[in-house]
């Protein structure tokens, strides 16, 4: 009997070989992470995976139209350009272009973090991979930010220790944070330092610059036993992490990464804005509200929720008092764009619907310009726009 059960699957299969050999091969799912800031005189610049390169676009007129692509990295390599872990860019203090990228390795999971840099009116040089650390591990989902002294600053997730931990039969939950800083404009790096262990192991990493000036990073992290909530923690001057603090406390239990990272921003009157998701309630909610600067693990304050149960991949912005949230939602049929848009400091907000498209899409970007807001998206149908948020 079992002979004839295997001998009908296989007959079965060879009579399907025909049509499955006819059917349309499944389109692969587009690439369209990307990422835009403006430069220190106003124009407005992108970066995205084009192939094996990172490519860069500009735009003289916010985003109506663009410039040919502009390669970053000579030399193929893979690039990682999905919504979570794509291409970042930021200006050095001497106005250098600096992009940085995650280029995958050969086991599943692996990376490492490059960066490229480009003088003014000159093309990148060739990029360098900013930790010490070589092995094939995970050095994945980078975050770039210059500090207001002209420090780079690279951070990471990095599963180093957790190898370790496997080698010692210990256990270890999910990752680790590391950092390195470049003292010279992001041609090299000083050696990595770990700011914290027990990160979440696949959700972007915040990135923002303290009143003082102080580089500001938050992420999803696995408090024990398994609370995927978020944590910020503080640089000092040398690079070395401050304590620890928790950012959020909806202690959701959660065997896995869900891939939603937080944003954070930081007025002028030291206020930390963030926004985040988490499952509340057996619904996933995006969040607002703002962070405690007390160096105290405290909840939020003026916690309010964003859009509604689809709301999702959201991020922030500020100009003086006025704070900006965008996010996307799928209706069912097409995903659209929306912003809250606040005048006082985050205490109350208006909802703004700004686009919509049909197919694919990239995670929304809120964009700052002197005293202007802007939200930026990428859609496989539309390609990339820029929405003034007034």
């Amino acid at each position: 009997m079992r002979a004839l059960r295997c001998f009908a699957v296989v007959a079965l299969c060879a009579t399907s070989l025909p049509a499955l050999a006819q059917m349309p091969a499944k389109k692969p799912r587009p690439e369209l992470g990307t990422s835009a800031a403006f430069s220190p005189d106003g124009r407005l610049h992108a970066v995205a995976k084009q192939g094996e390169h990172v490519v860069l676009y500009r735009s003289d007129d916010d985003g109506l139209t663009w410039s040919a692509p502009a390669i970053v990295n000579a030399r193929p390599e893979p690039i990682s350009a999905d919504g979570e872990n794509r291409p970042k860019l930021a200006f050095a203090a001497d106005g250098a272009l600096l992009v940085s990228w995650t280029r995958p390795l050969g086991k599943p999971f692996s990376g490492e973090i490059r960066l490229a840099r480009a003088d003014a009116g000159a093309a990148f040089a060739p990029p360098v991979t900013v930790h010490r650390d070589r092995a094939e591990i995970t050095h994945r989902f980078d975050s770039l930010r210059v500090a207001p002294d002209g420090r780079v600053v690279v951070a990471w997730i990095d599963k180093r220790d957790l190898e370790a931990a496997k080698v010692r039969g210990e256990r270890y939950r999910g990752a680790a944070i590391y950092a390195a800083v470049s003292d010279d404009g992001g041609r090299s790096f000083r050696a990595e330092r770990k700011l914290a262990d027990h990160s979440c192991e696949c959700c972007r990493i915040a990135a923002a610059v303290d009143v003082d000036g102080a580089p500001l990073f938050m992420w999803r992290h696995v408090f024990a036993p398994n609370e995927r909530d978020h944590a910020i923690v503080r640089l000092a001057a040398d690079g070395a992490a401050e304590p620890l603090r928790r950012a959020t406390f909806d202690r959701w239990r959660i065997d896995g990464c869900p891939h939603h990272g937080p944003s954070l921003a930081v007025d002028a009157a030291g206020r930390r804005h963030a926004v985040w998701f988490n499952l509340i309630d057996g619904e996933g909610q995006v969040s607002y509200g703002r962070l405690p600067t007390d160096g105290v693990d405290a909840a939020p304050v003026g916690r309010r929720r964003i859009g509604g149960a689809a709301a999702a991949h959201a991020d922030l912005a500020v100009a003086g008092e006025r704070v900006a949230v965008v996010w996307k939602e799928f209706d069912g049929s097409r995903t659209r764009l929306y912003a809250s848009l606040s005048g006082d400091g985050g205490d109350s907000f208006r909802t703004l619907e700004l686009a919509a498209t049909a197919g694919a899409s990239d995670q929304p970007r809120a964009l700052v310009r002197g005293d202007a807001l802007f939200a930026f998206w990428r859609t496989e149908g539309e390609g990339m726009m820029l929405r003034p948020l007034r």
